[in-house]
Formats: C-alpha cells, sequence, structure tokens
C-alpha cells in the first residue's frame, strides 16, 4: 500500500510538472542587437522589467577586480533623466520594488511593478542604459557602499573567505580565481577613465538580454521596447578568450585563516565542468544526494549518528565556464579534520562503486521537480529564469525542458561521474582556521 501511494504521488508530480510548468515566451532581437523576452501572465496585474547584462567579475582586468559589482551599484546613482538619489524612490512612489546582483559570469538588474506601471519600468532601464551618470562624487560615495558591504558580507562573517581561498587555488589561469566584491585596494586604485570604458564595452544593447514578464498586452509591450531601447547605439562585439586550466592530477593542499570563527572546517574541492554540461547537473543530483536535508548521507551519518561533525555538506558551485565541487565538514569535539575527510570518502568511493538504492534516487527525481516547480512559481522566478538560461546556457527554452535532463539522468551516471570527478589526485584540501585577533 505504502509503495502505491508512493507511485501514485510521484506520477501526479510528474503530471504536474509536465503540464502545468509549461512557461510559454517570445524572443527576439532589436536591431541593435539587445535579446528580448517577453512572457505573458494575466494571473495578476504585476509586471516585472528586467536586464541582464553578460557581464561578471570574470571580465575584470588584472589588478582591477570588483568592477562589475561596483557597477551593480553605480549605476543605481542616477542618470540624465533621474536625479541621484531619486532612483529608489521612483520606484517605490509607484507600488513598486527593485534589486540587482553579480556573479562572475553575469550582473542582473530588476523592478516590479504594478501592470501599469510597465512604462516606467522600460524607461528607466533603457534610461540605466543610455543616459548613465558615471562622476567622480558618484564612484565615491559608492567606493565606501562596497567597503562597508564587504565589511558586513566578508570581513566580519564567520567562514564567508572559504570560497575565496578555494577558488584562488584551484583557479591558477582562469579569472574565477578572484571574488565578485573584489579588492578594495583595486576600486581605490581604478581612475574615473577606467570606470568610463567598462561602461561603454560592457553596458550596450548587444551584451543584454531583457525580460518582461507579467500582465502585459504584448503588441503594446514591442512598441515600447523599440520606442525605448531601439534607439540605443549598438556597442563593439566583445570578445572573450580566457586562458583554459590545465587537469589537476594530483592532491594539493593549502591553509586559509578566518579571524571570526572558533571552530575549523574542512573543504575538499574539486575543479569540475561548465554548468552546461550533462556532468555538472549530475553532480548537482549527488551534492542533493550527500546532503540535501537531515537524512541526507553526510548529515545522517557524520552529524546525527557518529556525531564527528557539527555540520556536514556538499556544494555544486557550477559557474559558465567551469564548476567547483566542494564538500566540508565541521568537527564536533575532539574529532580531526581529517577524520571527517575520511569519513567523506568513505561515501565517495562507496558511490563510485555502487549504485545508490532505488529510493534514494526517487527521491532525489522528487527533489529536483520540486525545486523546478518552485523555480517556475512566480512570475519574478520565471524572468529571472528566462534571463538566466539565455544568458549563460544560450537556450531559453531550458526554463521548459531542462528538467528532463535531471529525468533522464540514471543511477548509474551518478556513479560514473562520481568516478570520473571526486578522487583524491584531483582535489584541493583546504583547512580553514581559526586566526587570532
Amino acid at each position: 500500500m505504502k509503495k502505491s501511494i508512493l507511485a501514485l504521488a510521484s506520477a501526479f508530480v510528474f503530471a504536474f510538472t509536465a503540464n502545468a510548468q509549461q512557461v510559454e515566451f517570445e524572443e527576439y532581437d532589436l536591431s541593435n542587437g539587445m535579446h528580448v523576452i517577453l512572457h505573458q501572465d494575466t494571473s495578476a496585474p504585476v509586471v516585472v522589467t528586467s536586464v541582464m547584462y553578460h557581464v561578471g567579475a570574470k571580465d575584470e582586468q588584472p589588478g582591477r577586480t570588483g568592477m562589475a559589482h561596483f557597477f551593480e551599484h553605480l549605476l543605481f546613482e542616477g542618470t540624465k533623466n533621474i536625479k541621484k538619489g531619486e532612483w529608489f524612490k521612483l520606484v517605490s512612489s509607484n507600488g513598486g520594488r527593485n534589486n540587482a546582483n553579480t556573479t562572475d559570469d553575469r550582473t542582473y538588474y530588476y523592478e516590479i511593478f504594478p501592470s501599469n506601471k510597465l512604462e516606467l519600468g522600460l524607461w528607466m532601464e533603457s534610461e540605466r542604459l543610455l543616459h548613465p551618470i558615471i562622476g567622480q562624487d558618484g564612484v565615491d560615495t559608492q567606493n565606501e557602499v562596497v567597503k562597508e558591504e564587504k565589511r558586513l558580507r566578508v570581513d566580519n562573517q564567520p567562514y564567508s573567505k572559504f570560497l575565496e581561498y578555494v577558488k584562488e587555488n584551484i583557479f591558477k589561469k582562469h579569472p574565477y580565481k578572484g571574488t565578485t566584491i573584489g579588492k578594495m585596494e583595486d576600486l581605490d586604485a581604478a581612475t574615473l577613465e577606467e570606470f568610463l570604458a567598462f561602461n561603454k564595452k560592457y553596458y550596450v544593447p548587444n551584451n543584454a538580454t531583457l525580460v518582461v514578464a507579467g500582465d502585459i498586452d504584448k503588441a503594446a509591450t514591442k512598441k515600447m521596447i523599440e520606442d525605448y531601447f531601439g534607439p540605443i547605439p549598438r556597442g563593439e562585439e566583445i570578445v572573450r578568450n580566457f586562458p583554459k586550466e590545465d587537469p589537476i592530477t594530483e592532491a594539493m593542499n593549502a591553509k586559509g585563516y578566518d579571524a571570526n570563527i572558533q571552530i575549523p572546517a574542512i573543504m575538499a574541492a574539486y575543479r569540475t565542468p561548465s554548468m552546461k554540461t550533462r556532468d555538472s547537473r549530475v553532480l548537482d543530483m549527488i551534492s542533493s544526494y550527500l546532503s540535501s536535508g537531515r537524512s541526507s548521507v553526510l548529515y545522517k551519518k557524520l552529524v546525527d549518528e557518529k556525531k564527528m561533525a557539527l555540520q556536514a555538506g556538499a556544494i555544486n558551485a557550477s559557474q559558465e565556464d567551469y564548476g567547483t565541487y566542494i564538500l566540508f565538514g565541521l568537527p564536533q569535539g575532539d574529532t580531526k579534520l581529517m577524520d571527517i575527510i575520511a569519513e567523506v570518502d568513505e561515501e565517495i568511493v562507496k558511490m563510485q562503486n555502487e549504485l545508490i538504492s532505488e529510493k534514494d534516487f526517487q527521491k532525489l527525481q522528487n527533489q529536483f521537480e520540486n525545486n523546478f516547480v518552485n523555480s517556475n512559481s512566480s512570475v519574478e522566478g520565471i524572468a529571472n529564469s528566462l534571463a538566466r538560461y539565455n544568458v549563460l546556457y544560450g537556450d531559453t527554452n531550458l526554463i521548459n525542458s531542462e528538467i528532463e535532463i535531471f529525468r533522464s539522468i540514471t543511477r548509474e551516471e551518478i556513479k560514473e561521474v562520481a568516478k570520473k570527478y571526486l578522487n583524491p589526485n584531483q582535489r584541493l584540501l583546504l583547512e580553514y582556521l581559526p586566526k587570532a585577533k
């Protein structure tokens, strides 16, 4: 009876995601190269206007780290027609909210408005692109804002530097070896001319994807888009030719220090393929199997049963060019860091030599079905997904079809991918240790 109920529930989830989750969209290019994606959803009088620029921390020049994240802040300073300090007031006074975020690969700006304010959202984003005011005063203001953000989120946050230590050791050539927030001394040293050059190179329509999602009239929306964005001049073509990393064939060891912690941690980190690959998606499933929830393999073994760790898990930090797969643990009591690694390695070896159980595999499938449903459960989430799949994957329809990739992954593939990437001679062991203040 229990199996029948489980099968029925799984069938229901499959039917729901197969039918109800289809996201309809239309996409086209403006003559200046800006890519446009429209998604109509009349279920609520809300509209999202968003622009994703294909520029992130990896596009920065050596010695000028943090520039992409800095622009995330700088382009709220004001424009020819929006006075300094008025951007957020203009949004909130019209019943909206807005934000932006930056990664190593892209920068994303968005507004969420009542649908009768669509034109306002389009005008504001066109202003950001066509008429930004980039002056020394704004640079100085945002420099202080970014420094405060770094103090809050990195310098004074426990365990916040572990990814920085991992990346600088895993990547020897590719610019992923840096951090998104960058080094403050680089921003201090940057000239106004360098900020203007960065804007001119990357904040151009042919390096941007505009998504309008929500309660829209498509014909009217297209006309507004053409009116506001069509006249913006095309920028020069951006050529990316990042150096390729050599395979890791020998184990590496490193130490990182954090003045904000008392309990050390251990990380085993592996360089893995691009987020666009099938193998990366298999690694997503492996990380869920190892560490998603209290019933996951590592949590159950190291935290619940053996009481060796306060926390243990796996992260597949996949990106456009490479991924970084990290296994980690925080010891409890007298447990040694290498004792945790030994226990984790035991589970990896088991996965490399045996198929995971049918029960665990079905649990994984259910988790990814649920994640898929949740990611597209709001117009805000849909707008983000449409932009991300277009800019980073080059295939907007993955918003509908990526779940089929996860459904097609087999237990045998999980075993083979674990065997391919998660070996001791292919990794960095990072001891993350307390630092005396």
